[in-house]
């Protein structure tokens, strides 16, 4: 917040005993005033009148900083809101009208899933979720590859494999595509088409086989990505930009700025102009485009579409591509910066320390329905983001399979099942419990106080994970709010039967623990959502580390 010209942090302490909220204003103000900050510190302690603004006490820690200590019923209020808001806790709508679209897996219809285009998935499916949660309008689109060298050797493959079934023995092409997938596709298509290509080497029997294989593989992306829970609002075709002309009139855009010319044959644009390593081929000497001019032709789509915000979710394998990009676009009058990319590593998967590899299916790693039916979509979706896009992704399949609170999705779905267990031993229903209808007051024991701290803490992380593009910093704040969760639930009850910690004999200390808890069942849930991971009612056994 800001006073004036100068800049202030309201923060919580790392440590619950030094308060609630942490201020650095009298450090800020020591400087413009040539004063010494504690003296700032403490003459701004007294005269601040405690009773009357929710505070308790205020203590001058260090060289200045001033911890402030809320009142109980200060405190707590945030539950109330809480309870009233439900589903709506930590929504924001302050950006009425501001679109942004965010494109992520843009799998190329070579073949199945794998664990990058999973880890995308994601990772793209929680950002757009956590933009949506924090005010912005989020347009989903997958921008499908449809055209070009890699579907061409696509169809030869297959083709390859389709002759095979009739006698014909051919060798699939350098760069071309194996695997059972190949074999399946082969078998389709000679079951939908017989004998009709066999002897057909035609120009249109190329595309007929060329557009089965990618019809049938784009269906079977479709019904992996939908199984997963990630849906988008468009599928964009690679392929259309040419049929409609938009490559064509890029290209002749592009030469109108003065940054185009042609050198032995092939047309360059001049991306060095704009910090770009090197220039690059737009059109090859025989006339083909590169990848590099329909990525600039879609992208000036985007733009064009009202799309002044872009973020693209992309492997870490496209990095080369994000200068080249912006440069050509910066060379077309967009904002430098545009688009925004998120790029991640890729996926390693180990069982017992090992690396495992081979998948008979895709002939290369295992495929993302494999992973998925294997540990559970919530499992996968979890793992995949619970670290910081540009890490390293080691996904082990031991601590997946592990039905217990080691694993930290586990641990906070248990968290929220025992939030349920509460009210069916209360024979009280969750949406029963009321904004209002409790003394919050009473909540005054450390651990309750830290609780409700963190979950006052959702909106802000949600903010910031939106700002940062980063889904990994919900699911660290829904591992630490579920230990925080756990001490609570096991506070001071030694007993089988922890639950009785909150189901007091008191009425009164009963009905506000009551609210605590569907506070915190409401904040787990509205978390977990926007991860795109359930959040059961019941787990189908204690976990084996039942502990805090």
């Amino acid at each position: 917040m800001g006073i004036g010209e100068v800049e202030i942090d309201l923060e919580r302490p790392r440590n619950p005993s030094h308060g609630d909220v942490t201020c650095n204003i009298a450090l800020v103000l020591s400087g413009k005033l040539g004063r010494p900050s504690r003296d700032i510190a403490v003459e701004i302690a007294a005269s601040i009148e405690k009773d009357t603004a929710g505070i308790a006490s205020i203590e001058v820690a260090g060289p200045g900083f001033l911890n402030f200590r809320l009142s109980a019923v200060t405190a707590a209020s945030i539950l109330d809101e809480i309870v009233a808001k439900n589903e709506g806790f930590g929504r924001e709508d302050t950006r009425e009208g501001a679109h942004v679209m965010v494109e992520f897996v843009s799998a190329n219809p070579t073949g199945p899933l794998h664990l990058g285009h999973g880890r995308q998935a994601a990772l793209g499916d929680a950002l757009a979720s956590l933009l949506e949660w924090t005010g912005w309008q989020v347009h989903r689109e997958f921008y499908y590859n449809d055209a070009g060298t890699q579907i061409d050797k696509l169809a030869q493959s297959v083709r390859v494999r389709y002759l095979a079934l009739f006698g014909r023995q051919e060798e699939i092409p350098e760069g071309g595509y194996h695997g059972e997938y190949i074999n399946e596709l082969a078998e389709s298509l000679a079951e939908e088409f017989g004998d009709q290509f066999v002897l057909d080497e035609s120009k249109k029997a190329v595309e007929q086989i060329r557009s089965f294989s990618v019809r049938c593989l784009r269906e079977e992306q479709d019904s992996d990505l939908d199984d997963f829970g990630v849906h988008f609002d468009e599928y964009y075709l690679e392929s259309s930009l040419h049929d409609n002309g938009r490559v064509n009139s890029t290209l002749e855009a592009l030469k109108q700025t003065g940054f185009v010319y042609v050198h032995e044959g092939a047309t360059w644009l001049k991306t060095t102009a704009f910090g770009d390593q090197k220039d690059r081929v737009m059109v090859r000497k025989n006339g083909l485009p590169t990848y590099f001019l329909p990525d600039v032709a879609y992208h000036m789509h985007k733009w064009t579409r009202g799309y002044e915000r872009v973020i693209n979710v992309q492997g870490s394998d496209h990095h080369g591509t994000v200068d080249r990009v912006r440069s050509g676009l910066q060379a077309l009058g967009l904002p430098k910066g545009y688009p925004e990319y998120v790029l991640h590593q890729m996926v390693r998967v180990v069982r017992d320390g090992s690396e495992v590899k081979f998948s008979k299916r895709a002939g290369t790693s295992i495929t993302l329905r494999e992973l998925y039916t294997e540990v559970g979509t919530d499992v996968t979706r979890y793992f995949f983001q619970m670290r910081k896009p540009d890490a390293q992704m080691v996904f082990d399949l031991d601590a997946a399979l592990d039905y217990s609170d080691k694993n930290p999705m586990y641990k906070i779905q248990y968290a929220h099942a025992r939030m349920h267990s509460i009210f069916a031993k209360a024979q009280v229903m969750p949406e029963e419990i009321e904004s209002g209808s409790a003394d919050l007051s009473l909540l005054t024991e450390d651990y309750e106080r830290q609780l409700i701290n963190q979950l006052r803490d959702f909106p802000s992380v949600l903010t910031r994970a939106a700002e940062n593009c980063a889904p990994h910093i919900v699911c660290e704040y829904l591992e630490q709010t579920a230990s925080t969760a756990n001490t609570w639930y096991h506070a001071g009850n030694p007993s089988r039967n922890p639950s009785l910690a909150v189901l007091v004999d008191d009425s009164k200390i009963r009905g506000a623990r009551l609210v605590l808890a569907r506070s915190l069942q409401i904040v787990l849930q509205n978390g977990l959502a926007i991860l795109g991971i359930t959040a059961p009612k019941r787990m189908m056994q204690e976990p084996a580390n039942d502990g805090t």
